[in-house]
C-alpha cells in the first residue's frame, strides 16, 4: 500500500517468515519509505528494544512524520499461540511511551493507535492496558 508513495513510511518488527510472501528486509518500497525488521522466532525483549532504537527510530526520525499510526499488535506477547517471542507487557509499554515521546517532540503529539491482533485474552489484556497506559503519560 506504502510502496509507490514517498508521504508514507512504514515501520514493522515481526517473527521472520511469519507473514507469507512478505516481510522481507530487503522490502523497502520505491523512495526507502518501508522498514521491515523481520526478527527470530524466540526474539526476547532485548533484540526487539535494540531493533527499534538502531534501525526503526532513526529511520523515523529521517522521515520526519506528521502523525504516527500504530498498530498494536499484541500476539508477540510471551503467553500468546500465534507467534514465537519472548515479549512482556512491559515491552509494549516501553515501545508505546517512546513512539508517543516521539510524537511529542516531533509530530505535535499527534498519534493514534488501533488494535490488530492478540490471541491469548489475558495476555491481550494486560498488554492493551501497558498500551494504554504509555499512550496517556
Amino acid at each position: 500500500m506504502f510502496w509507490n508513495d514517498p508521504n508514507m513510511f512504514y515501520a514493522s518488527t515481526h517473527q521472520e517468515g511469519i507473514f507469507p510472501g512478505t516481510g522481507f528486509k530487503n522490502e523497502k518500497g520505491i523512495k526507502n519509505n518501508i522498514v521491515n525488521v523481520p526478527l527470530p522466532a524466540g526474539t526476547d525483549s532485548q533484540l526487539f528494544r535494540k531493533s527499534y532504537e538502531d534501525i526503526i527510530i532513526p529511520e523515523l526520525k529521517k522521515f520526519s512524520p506528521e502523525v504516527i499510526f500504530i498498530s498494536a499488535g499484541f500476539d508477540a506477547h510471551k503467553d500468546d499461540p500465534l507467534a514465537d517471542f519472548e515479549l512482556s507487557k512491559e515491552d509494549f509499554f516501553w515501545i508505546t511511551t517512546k513512539l508517543n515521546d516521539f510524537a511529542k517532540k516531533n509530530c505535535n503529539g499527534k498519534l493514534i493507535s488501533c488494535l490488530e491482533g492478540g490471541y491469548n485474552i489475558k495476555a491481550l489484556a494486560e498488554s492493551c492496558l501497558m498500551h494504554v497506559k504509555g499512550l496517556i503519560l
